[in-house]
């Protein structure tokens, strides 16, 4: 504990309260508005319930305001995370996701306190935006069967791939119904889009929402509603993990697992950015976010994760501390205390209807236009990713984004790997000369550009003695150092002698150890500067000649 005491929560996190609470107590009452809507439709849209996603959005929310190592992060249930849910709730049920929540909370937990939160942060930003675009495009077509049909539970709402999900409902949609869901949906877009531009501060999905389930009420419509929803939070309890499933299950919570800390440390980098508020502390948050699941897990909830769009609103609300969270996860709590019968009158599409326009909200057109117009490798990541993030799977997409990535990171590192033959050109110039090839290696040298590096000395022409000027070398790993080994021994062999200037201190012990060193002819073939190294190639040369005056 005490190698880990600052990772947990500390006076320190509330010191600017004093000052702040006026505006951390606004922000809190805002963001809960805002995060009622979002928390009841990302649980139906994850295959659960809405009452698992409030909880979620209650018990994550104020766990992970305490203990994460954000100071304005909002967390709760996220589009992206429904993307992950709603194939593991149709593989093994919806009764499942409790067993997955507690395990993957416990394992971001682990790899906050193994101190793995900056590892775990470097993804690039074109893998960021395109599994971003990916999400979105999912998050969309989840919401086509629950407005094609009245009954959420129809076949190919928890298909594993959200685009034949969406066209295996239309293709059996309930034509009345659609027409009905489409102008809930209508609405609440317009609600949206309306709201905010006669003021900032106005809910418009709440606003929205409101205005479809007054009609609903009034009118009679086929649309499904929410339904009864407890009054009170259930009592917390371990879930039950079925021994023979538990090998079945480990895969989907590593999977839940590495969303969970990807998304939580994207957002809190971003909120960093957004607004000074206080650094972040990686490690931290990645605790404080385990912890926030396998609470959630405890009261029948649903993996959290830090959420950028409601941290969003939170600091353009004014939030300086997480007071501010914490205030927003006592918002919804009242909510299940005071409007749960209300809210069970709330009709899905309505839901649908948010989730829509979330889905548009998170591609930024500018966004999107500038890195397709950066460069091409960047381009094509982008676009990979978030091919494969529709098509397959998000932590696929990932991998392979970065996978991609860092190909082109090592290319471009590689092409800066200089290695070129140079005749001897100095000002006193010598007939011997003409026997003596220098060749100077630049930039690192490792085993992306090792292969290439070996091929150009290779090409080196009949000559007495060849000088390798290594002055210029920046990093060498083992590959690197076997191949100049290597070009050592060949050029040897051929009857060329070699000797090496300028070799590093950083890397002496290396190409000691990989036998650059012990590959030379001799010890004193070994040379600080240039000038040692070209009178001794002189000399070597002209004892050639006296030898062998033919």
């Amino acid at each position: 504990m005490a190698r880990t005491r600052d990772l947990w929560p500390v006076r320190e996190d509330y010191r600017l309260l004093p000052k702040t609470w006026r505006k951390d107590l606004l922000a809190g009452v805002t963001v809960g508005i805002v995060a009622l809507p979002l928390a009841l439709g990302f649980g139906v849209s994850s295959g659960l319930t809405a009452e698992q996603g409030l909880i979620t959005a209650i018990v994550a929310g104020f766990l992970a305001a305490v203990f994460g190592g954000s100071n304005v992060q909002v967390s709760g249930p996220t589009g992206a995370m429904v993307v992950v849910l709603v194939p593991i709730v149709a593989s093994y049920g919806a009764g499942a996701i409790a067993a997955v929540t507690l395990l993957a909370g416990l394992m971001v937990m682990v790899t906050g306190l193994l101190r793995l939160g900056k590892v775990v942060s470097i993804i690039p930003w074109p893998v960021i935006e395109g599994f971003t675009l990916g999400i979105a495009c999912i998050i969309f077509m989840q919401q086509v069967p629950l407005i094609a049909s009245a009954d959420p539970a129809a076949p190919g709402v928890l298909s594993s791939n959200a685009l034949i999900a969406a066209a295996q409902s239309l293709a059996m949609a309930d034509l009345a119904h659609l027409a009905w869901a489409l102008g809930a949906v209508a609405i609440v877009a317009a609600s949206m889009l309306i709201a905010p531009r006669i003021h900032p501060s106005i809910p418009g999905s709440l606003i929205g929402i409101a205005l479809v389930a007054v009609l609903a009420a009034l009118l009679p419509t086929p649309l499904a509603t929410i339904g009864a929803i407890p009054a009170s939070l259930p009592a917390p309890s371990v879930p039950a993990i079925d021994p023979a499933l538990l090998g079945v299950l480990l895969p989907a919570a590593g999977t839940v697992a590495a969303l969970a800390a990807i998304e939580s440390l994207l957002s809190a980098r971003v909120a960093g950015s957004m607004s000074d508020t206080g650094a972040f502390d990686p490690d931290r948050e990645l605790v404080g976010q385990g912890i926030a699941s396998v609470g959630a897990a405890l009261f029948g909830g649903m993996p959290a994760t830090g959420a950028i769009a409601r941290t969003s609103v939170s600091l353009r609300a004014g939030a300086r501390t997480r007071a501010a969270s914490i205030v927003h996860a006592l918002v919804l709590l009242a909510v299940v205390y005071v409007a749960a019968g209300p809210v069970g009158m709330i009709p899905l599409a309505a839901l649908a209807g948010v989730l829509f326009m979330t889905a548009i909200r998170m591609v930024r057109l500018a966004t999107v236009r500038s890195i397709l117009t950066s460069t091409r490798s960047d381009a094509w990541i982008f676009t990979i990713t978030a091919l494969v993030t529709v098509s397959f799977d998000l932590i696929i997409a990932v991998l392979i984004g970065v996978a991609l990535a860092a190909v082109v990171a090592l290319r471009g590192a590689a092409r800066t790997t200089g290695v070129s033959l140079e005749p001897i050109r100095v000002a006193h110039h010598s007939e011997l000369d003409a026997s003596i090839t220098a060749i100077r290696f630049q930039g690192p040298l490792f085993f992306v550009s090792a292969e290439r590096v070996l091929e150009t000395v290779m090409e080196v022409g009949s000559v007495s003695v060849v000088i390798l000027r290594l002055s210029r070398l920046e990093r060498v790993d083992a590959t690197g150092a076997q191949v100049l080994a290597q070009i050592v021994r060949a050029l040897e062999r051929r009857g060329i002698t070699v000797l090496i200037k300028g070799v590093q201190d950083s890397h002496s012990s290396l190409f000691r150890r990989v036998g650059v060193l012990a590959a030379l002819r001799h010890h004193k073939h070994l040379f600080v500067d240039f000038d040692s190294a070209l009178e001794h190639a002189r000399s070597h040369v002209e004892r050639e000649r006296v030898e062998d005056p033919v």
